[in-house]
């Protein structure tokens, strides 16, 4: 008996025709990571109930039973570091990992979800085709284009897909560089016939996602999701979360959330509520009050992300009568001019009333979400994030406190992408490792070599193709992407150039040709606006 075994369909797959293509759709990570992604499995549920698709599920360490020949193979990546898995998957199923040295024997490779999105020049060799944007419209366009091409030659499938808004065929687009080791000189267009820029598809729908399948072998264990809003109003200039997703959008209560928590209580009562900023909901007092109700004293109700003024002593009452016992709030810093520089729109004052307020309600801890080495940022703005956590301590008492910290990471397509990574991050996150230790505070910082790595997939360009292939060869490990830089010396810019180079804003990105939610005049002016912040005069 496998995993699947052990699956609650949500919905029902279509029996495929007898020509259906034979698609396999694979998380580069575990079953238990890759299932847990409501992503992941919304792509899965678009592709089976077709019944011209043939589709099977691939994870790290699980497969369903695989055609034996493949036509389409499909990759979900949410998480920059995951990349290696997907090289690793290819070599498996003994296909080139290189676009051009395919052939129609070989399946065609396609790629989506926010990593790819973003930027997917890193991986461009890897990918024949790459879908930008949201899935619910643009997986059917893919597949029908495709439909119509089926059996031609590559180069027509690729030339034909290419016209389709939101796909992206990386092969069909020259990068020409100053130098090897130099900016970018331009992007262009093999040839007039193929489009110069690239539209991000967004979904507009008021009905978002919700979970397609429930399963005790995910992360969260028989958790049904529903994606309650998407994008987040606050857009903090760092957040991919945000920008990536915009416009903010909100499921309708009566049209697409009731019924689809109705759905999801027929199978499992753990339920988790989704979103960058879930309780901003127009609508979320009503939701709180639905879920109020007597008859759901036996669900556990999980809320992803909390806007920190929204936490009432009402949220906290709920969420505790609903077997939840800690809240999560993002308050990136306890510097009010730090917040000023990401547009995190808070108050300390705001900030210790959550605590008070979930305490109040029943809370017993609370974990907050910090940064270092956001632009701007000094070692004052440091200290004052420790004197924040003081001051919620004294006026939550009995409330056990966790701050997670990161290093700030330049994401594409944000306001921040001009901005490198600040080296004394590592020593910030060392201060306030000890003097929070030191107050009983729990203190879990992300690796901060481990974010400067990520910088690097965020904003690399094609010439870290051959980098990422040798960190296969050599092992995921820190020391062999120093290793791998060295030994090509002179075929690329250094590891600084791309991690902790601050960028001219008239330089040519490597994503110059692919066109996200905002346009780039947009995100300058809201990279101005940050840095006014620090001169304020």
């Amino acid at each position: 008996m496998t995993v699947f075994n052990n699956e609650r369909l949500l919905f029902t797959p279509a029996s495929p025709e007898a020509n259906a293509i034979p698609l396999v759709f694979a998380y580069p990570n575990t079953y238990s990571v890759g299932i847990t992604s409501l992503g992941y499995q919304i792509v899965w549920e678009t592709l089976a109930m077709r019944p011209d698709v043939r589709i099977r599920r691939l994870f790290t360490d699980i497969a369903e039973p695989l055609p034996r020949e493949i036509e389409i193979l499909g990759f979900s990546v949410s998480w920059e570091l995951d990349y290696i898995n997907i090289l690793n998957c290819l070599k498996s199923l003994n296909v080139p990992i290189h676009s051009a040295e395919r052939t129609l024997n070989h399946p065609l490779i396609f790629g989506g979800g926010s990593v790819l999105s973003a930027n997917p020049e890193p991986f461009a060799p890897f990918f024949d085709v790459i879908l930008l944007g949201d899935g619910e419209n643009l997986l059917h366009d893919f597949i029908d284009a495709y439909k119509e091409i089926r059996g031609a030659s590559k180069d027509e499938q690729l030339r034909h897909l290419a016209q389709i808004p939101g796909i992206y065929v990386p092969s069909l687009y020259e990068v020409t560089y100053d130098s090897p080791q130099g900016e970018i000189q331009s992007i262009e267009p093999v040839d007039n016939t193929i489009p110069a820029t690239i539209q991000k598809q967004i979904y507009r729908g008021d009905r978002l996602s919700a979970s397609t399948v429930v399963t005790e072998n995910a992360i969260w264990e028989n958790i049904y999701m529903v994606e309650v809003v998407r994008s987040c109003p606050e857009m903090c200039r760092f957040c991919l979360a945000s920008y990536s997703t915009l416009p903010f959008r909100t499921a309708s209560l009566e049209k697409s959330l009731i019924p689809a928590i109705e759905r999801g209580l027929q199978v499992t009562r753990r339920i988790g509520l989704l979103g960058a900023s879930v309780t901003q909901h127009p609508e979320f007092e009503a939701l709180l009050d639905y879920f109020s109700q007597p008859k759901y004293d036996d669900v556990r109700l999980s809320i992803a992300s909390v806007r920190t003024n929204t936490v009432t002593e009402k949220l906290a009452q709920v969420l505790v009568r609903r077997n939840t016992r800690s809240i999560t709030i993002a308050v990136e810093s306890g510097s009010e001019k730090v917040r000023q520089i990401v547009n995190k729109k808070l108050t300390n004052e705001e900030i210790i009333q959550a605590a008070i307020n979930a305490k109040s309600g029943g809370l017993k801890a609370m974990k907050l979400y910090g940064m270092v080495g956001i632009p701007g940022e000094e070692q004052t703005d440091i200290e004052q994030t420790v004197q924040m956590m003081q001051a919620i301590k004294k006026a939550a008492p009995g409330l056990r406190l966790t701050l997670g910290c990161s290093t700030f990471v330049p994401k594409a397509q944000t306001p921040f992408q001009w901005f490198g990574v600040n080296p004394d991050a590592k020593k910030r996150l060392k201060f306030l490792q000890k003097h929070l230790k030191s107050q009983g505070i729990d203190f879990r910082p992300e690796s901060y070599n481990w974010s400067a790595i990520q910088a690097l997939i965020s904003r690399g360009d094609r010439r870290l193709a051959p980098v990422l292939e040798l960190i296969g060869d050599y092992g995921d490990s820190l020391g062999s992407y120093k290793r791998a830089f060295k030994q090509l010396r002179g075929q690329l810019p250094p590891l600084d150039f791309y991690v902790h180079e601050d960028w001219s804003t008239d330089r040519v990105l490597p994503w110059h040709h692919l066109q996200g939610a905002l346009p780039q005049s947009t995100l300058l002016n809201h990279r101005d606006r940050a840095i006014a912040h620090l001169n304020p005069s």
